[in-house]
């Protein structure tokens, strides 16, 4: 049984005496409801001055104030029971309805509550769904926002991880450092220098020598020459002795 206490909010208890459930028909459904132990049912009514005179309940439609009747009965699960304010024999204004299902007594919300409840039951869920939704957004300044599932990460951890091979260098790279090196031999060519302090003799095949102040450059691959070397500073110059071009 629910305690006297709750009177204030009626829509979210209930009451029931399980000794009537058996027996609760239409004839004995006001008694049932006028029992001491029901938070609904209120003792100042006309009901209870009735039952206390032992009088029918047709004397009700003669008095004034708040009365309950039977407005529906459903045997043996359902019964209607609405509580008026009596004005006169022909004038009534409703003030609440209760129903009885298998013997348990519920009030039932009136249409503003019901509204209410449907509205914050909406809003809650569609708060509960923005709130979700914000959990699986990350955001980061180079990337931006993005969805980050956690059904997706598990699926993704279930696969099978194959092994990517590390390449030493790209193509890119590969291209792009001969060209840097390519720009850099044009820029500063390489010099051969030849350091010798006396030397008369066959130069070998294949070495270059290079020529300054008034000297031709000249690599020998096929013959020998006879040098006459000669130092000027710390270089090295070789003159020709053969019947070549000179450079002025």
């Amino acid at each position: 049984m629910a305690s006297v206490d709750f009177r204030d909010n009626l829509l979210g208890i209930s009451w029931v005496d399980s000794s009537w459930v058996p027996i609760l028909n239409p004839g004995n459904v006001l008694d049932y409801f006028s029992e001491r132990s029901n938070p609904f049912y209120e003792r100042s009514c006309n009901n209870e001055v009735v039952k206390m005179q032992r009088l029918s309940l047709e004397h009700l439609n003669q008095m004034v104030g708040v009365e309950y009747i039977l407005l529906h009965a459903q045997e043996p699960i359902l019964y209607i029971i609405r509580k008026q304010q009596r004005q006169s024999p022909t004038q009534v204004v409703p003030l609440a309805d209760f129903y009885i299902i298998a013997g348990v007594v519920y009030q039932a919300p009136d249409l503003g509550t019901v509204i209410s409840s449907r509205t914050l039951s909406a809003v809650h869920g569609i708060q509960s769904a923005f709130d979700e939704a914000m959990s699986y957004c990350r955001y980061h300044p180079s990337k931006g926002y993005w969805w980050q599932f956690k059904d997706q990460e598990e699926k993704e951890k279930a696969k099978p991880k194959s092994k990517k091979k590390e390449e030493l260098s790209s193509l890119f790279q590969r291209h792009r450092v001969d060209t840097l090196l390519m720009d850099l031999r044009s820029k500063f060519p390489p010099t051969f220098y030849q350091v010798c302090s006396s030397y008369i003799g066959v130069i070998p095949v294949g070495v270059s020598i290079q020529i300054k102040s008034g000297f031709f450059f000249t690599s020998f691959f096929s013959r020998s020459l006879e040098t006459n070397p000669f130092q000027v500073g710390s270089q090295v110059f070789v003159s020709h002795q053969d019947k070549g071009p000179q450079v002025s």
